[in-house]
């Protein structure tokens, strides 16, 4: 099936759910016939980005890094599906003018919420101070002004999350209704 690429950009802190969604939303776009990319923050960063650290500078290429990769894909018909933490408001805002179709999906934890999920353990780290420049502990994460979409993990479950951003698409006619069966 031919269809117009987009990107999906999913921001907000680490552990909010960003890949956990989008890999539902990714697994139905495919289901539909849809040519579909992930563009995952922390796969992103060992292949492209290799050998950048995190000072804002080298968040800010990272993220212009997978913007382009993005803009490439969705104007050659791809859904470009970007789940990366995307700290910074300006770089997302770069990419926003950059990319021809972009969605802006803020995936919105308290950080309660996220350091409850914290499987790496990675907050725990960041608040002993074992490491240094991590979002939402010692460098800031800056809420987007007018995303598209919100998405409260905290209050949603990862299907309902889901069923939101498909929704949205199917109504802005990004994606093909869904035809339902029986």
């Amino acid at each position: 099936m031919e269809h117009n690429g987009f990107t999906l950009w999913f921001t907000g802190l680490s552990g909010a759910g960003k890949s956990t969604v989008a890999n539902v939303v990714i697994q139905e776009l495919r289901a539909r016939g849809m040519k579909v990319e992930s563009l995952d923050g922390d796969v992103v960063r060992t292949h492209l980005s290799k050998g950048l650290g995190f000072s804002k500078e080298d968040r800010d290429t990272n993220i212009r890094r997978i913007g382009f990769v993005a803009q490439l894909l969705s104007r050659n018909g791809v859904v470009a599906v970007v789940s990366a933490i995307s700290p910074y408001r300006a770089v997302r805002d770069e990419v926003r003018e950059m990319v021809t179709d972009f969605v802006e999906v803020y995936v919105k934890a308290p950080l309660e919420t996220v350091m409850a999920r914290d499987v790496k353990g990675l907050y725990r780290k960041a608040i002993a101070g074992e490491i240094k420049e991590f979002t939402g502990i010692s460098d800031p994460y800056e809420e987007p002004l007018n995303p598209e979409l919100v998405l409260e993990t905290d209050k949603e479950t990862v299907e309902e999350s889901a069923r939101k951003v498909l929704t949205y698409l199917e109504q802005t006619e990004r994606i093909p209704i869904a035809v339902k069966v029986g």
